[in-house]
């Protein structure tokens, strides 16, 4: 079993299972490998990375240190008491908006596509093709956020750039909408969510499209993206202060180990800290060609414990509120054996989404799906309770077919 310990007990000899920080925040080419020397703990503590897990059963020990399973139920612990508060409400049903949501999702993704062919030509970024296109995605979201967020989590990965713009632009629009900033300042943010990384149309393609890790050199160039956004967004007509610090900031720590300034604390804005979380939220959801993505409570769980260094607490807590504490899209057992995907949040209880069931764990069997409201009591659709998450590939489901 995994152990938890902070850098400053990491020695030669020692096995990292677990870096303890999301992929692209890190030059090296693996998440786990053998500790040989002082020179890669250096390299560790450089990274900006706090805290690591070891595995004793390929190296040495730290006899107090706690494992990884309790740190799990530590922090689950946590976030059930951080989510107090209630989901934001929605004025109609994920079903009767998903069509909607369809379209819009679907658009959003040809727009950025073109955008950046755009710019890589050499054109301007046109913000008057952006921000009718971001009013329809916040609209969609004030009508049922779950539904554009549901279509977010399916992605094509040769299509991922494009894609992942689209997805930060959602996610940072339903933020925004959760900690109650004014419709004017999210319709920026969402500007600047679709296109945070811009900066990408001028990092070379054999870098950019690498169906692997990066080499320590490649990382340097790749990082570099953020600098490069800033500069086509401050060139570009009607952009707003707001939506280039979203672009320019969303890779900036709170401990101030991120990139490109190395801002801390509270010289990050507060669109850079919360463009940060959806970005890094959606990217370890996310499927790659050499990244398992993660399920969405998984992922959830692991930006509530890297946000004791990495992000704004309080931020990491209102996000969770945001999207729920088993996020949309995210696979669920219920205590009666039914597997579903969760469709959207209750506004009473983060922990009573609605669910769409449709497989029977037990009997190994697909149902006919059905929609249940997790919040209503027996007899009325309810009077069932989740369980845990699960992952598709363990049962073999395609999950893109019931979203």
């Amino acid at each position: 079993m995994a152990k938890k310990i902070p850098v400053e007990q990491l020695k030669p000899g020692m096995y990292v299972s677990d870096l303890g920080s999301d992929w692209m925040a890190h030059p090296f080419l693996r998440n786990h490998f053998a500790v040989e020397d002082e020179a890669t703990i250096g390299k560790i503590v450089a990274a900006g990375i706090h805290e690591v897990y070891i595995d004793p059963a390929r190296g040495l020990d730290v006899a107090d240190a706690p494992t990884e399973h309790e740190v799990r139920r530590e922090i689950e612990a946590e976030m059930l008491r951080a989510a107090t508060a209630t989901a934001p409400g929605h004025r109609i049903s994920a079903g009767e908006e998903l069509g909607r949501a369809r379209k819009v999702h679907g658009e959003a993704n040809k727009i950025i596509h073109h955008i950046m062919n755009d710019v890589r030509l050499g054109r301007q970024v046109q913000v008057e093709a952006v921000e009718p296109l971001v009013e329809q995605m916040t609209e969609s979201i004030l009508r049922n956020a779950g539904a554009l967020l549901s279509l977010c989590r399916v992605k094509n990965k040769d299509d991922y750039t494009f894609q992942h713009s689209v997805s930060v632009c959602a996610l940072l629009v339903a933020f925004c909408r959760a900690v109650g900033l004014d419709a004017q300042t999210i319709h920026l943010a969402g500007v600047g969510g679709l296109l945070h990384d811009i900066g990408k149309v001028r990092i070379p393609d054999r870098i950019l499209n690498k169906p692997g890790r990066y080499a320590e050199d490649e990382f340097a160039i790749m990082k570099n993206h953020v600098v490069e956004s800033k500069k086509i967004l401050d060139a570009t007509p009607g952009i707003s202060e707001i939506s280039v610090q979203v672009a320019h900031e969303h890779h900036e720590r709170y401990d101030g180990s991120g990139y490109a300034q190395g801002l801390k604390g509270e010289a990050i804005s507060q669109m850079g800290k919360m463009a940060a979380i959806c970005d890094v939220y959606d990217a370890i959801t996310s499927v790659r060609v050499y990244h398992k993505g993660m399920a969405p409570h998984e992922a959830l769980r692991k930006i509530f414990e890297w946000s004791k260094f990495h992000f704004d607490p309080l931020l990491v807590q209102q996000f969770m509120r945001a999207i729920g504490i088993y996020p949309v899209g995210t696979m669920v057992l219920l205590e009666s054996g039914r597997i579903g995907v969760v469709l959207e949040q209750a506004e009473g209880n983060l922990l009573q989404p609605s669910v769409k069931v449709f497989y029977d764990s037990r009997r190994q069997q697909y149902l006919a799906p059905q929609v249940v409201d997790l919040a209503k009591p027996l007899g009325h659709g309810g009077a069932d309770k989740i369980a845990g998450h699960e992952t598709p590939e363990k049962w073999g489901i395609d999950l893109a077919k019931f979203i």
